[in-house]
């Protein structure tokens, strides 16, 4: 069998791997993917050789991932958080049919949205919307209509892909949006390396939120109209109070 597989591996630790991410990676010959990625599994399968290409090379790298698994190796392809949010997934499987010998497997994984919300406590016990500040594929019309969209909807909000050294306003100019709609005090905080060594963490309001100093590795979390600051940690009610 031709197999690529397409593997979350979580926030980055060891032990944010689930167990069927953890078998994928054990039954490849071959890794292939951001060389940032390359080096957290690296240690783990220090004899398994790896393709990685550097950021902005990503169809050239799911092409040589096809390639390789279309050659009969068997090849995972790795990604942070999941592979289906904001991951390889999508691409490998717009190209995929020029390779009808090729077997596509998606196995999941613990998403930044997921791993960063459990850090601060539940801010996305209700319906919440995830939206990337990233505009290097996204127009920042599309992004800003999203934004408006979620606040008016009264969802809470994970933003992935905040700031950049190219892109050091989007945070700010993403709060000035939401305060069209939302309170400025609305609680809201982010986590920075979630799973990793130096992870850090932070609580506030949305007005406090615009003028932090955020990057890449920060995962945003802005809550609803719910969403309460407690003993230190972001909590969303659902009503279950209500039942009371």
């Amino acid at each position: 069998m031709n197999l690529l597989t397409l593997v979350g591996l979580g926030p980055g630790g060891p032990g944010g791997l689930t167990a069927d991410a953890r078998a994928a990676l054990e039954g490849a010959d071959l890794f292939c993917g951001y060389t940032g990625y390359i080096d957290l599994i690296r240690p783990l399968w220090p004899a398994t050789p790896c393709l990685s290409t550097p950021m902005t090379r990503e169809l050239e790298r799911c092409r040589l991932a096809l390639e390789e698994a279309a050659g009969g190796k068997q090849v995972a392809m790795v990604c942070s958080g999941d592979a289906g949010v904001y991951g390889m997934a999508g691409p490998v499987l717009e190209l995929a049919p020029a390779y009808p010998t090729v077997e596509v497997r998606v196995v999941p994984g613990v998403s930044a949205l997921l791993s960063g919300a459990a850090v601060l406590g539940a801010p996305l016990m209700n319906d919440f919307a995830v939206v990337s500040l990233s505009d290097l594929l996204t127009p920042w019309g599309a992004i800003e209509a999203r934004l408006r969209a979620a606040a008016a909807g009264d969802f809470s909000l994970c933003l992935y892909n905040p700031s950049s050294k190219k892109r050091a306003g989007h945070l700010a100019r993403a709060c000035a949006i939401l305060m069209e709609t939302k309170s400025p005090d609305t609680p809201c905080g982010w986590v920075r390396q979630i799973g990793r060594p130096g992870q850090e963490s932070w609580t506030g309001t949305l007005a406090e939120l615009a003028r932090q100093q955020v990057d890449m590795f920060t995962t945003v979390f802005v809550g609803s109209s719910a969403t309460r600051l407690i003993s230190g940690r972001l909590v969303t009610a659902r009503g279950y109070r209500g039942q009371a």
